[in-house]
């Protein structure tokens, strides 16, 4: 279970650096962003952040859950915080600095219903 401990760490910290980056992203928007770009780049700018943070808030939960969870919980980890990057990292760059990724953000998406789905599957399968 040490490696378990390991991997919660690695989540929080995670969960941390992502709730940090999600707030400066909306401040970004509320105040620098929006004299800045079209409404169309800004509404993406603030979906993301949307996404952003939730998905900050899902990886503390993965966190708390993955000593029960198994390698399912694991996996579920690894996968919101991959699709996280991504998808946010995708549609920031595409609305804040004009650089087309393609299929980033969409597979960063696809990425996110995987560990929704890991995690889904790790409470099913969860020992006790």
């Amino acid at each position: 279970m040490a490696h378990e401990y390991g991997m919660q760490r690695i989540l929080l910290v995670l969960a941390g650096l992502f709730g940090a980056t999600a707030v400066a992203m909306a401040a970004a928007a509320a105040h620098g962003l929006a004299a800045r770009l079209d409404a169309g780049a800004l509404q993406q700018v603030r979906n993301a952040v949307q996404i952003h943070g939730w998905h900050a808030l899902a990886l503390f939960g993965i966190a708390l859950w993955l000593p029960h969870g198994g390698i399912a919980a694991r996996l579920a980890g690894v996968a919101v915080a991959a699709g996280t990057i991504a998808f946010c990292g995708g549609v920031y760059a595409l609305a804040i600095g004009g650089m087309r990724l393609p299929m980033v953000a969409p597979a960063g998406g696809t990425v996110l219903i995987l560990g929704w789905l890991l995690l889904a599957a790790s409470a099913i399968t969860a020992r006790g």
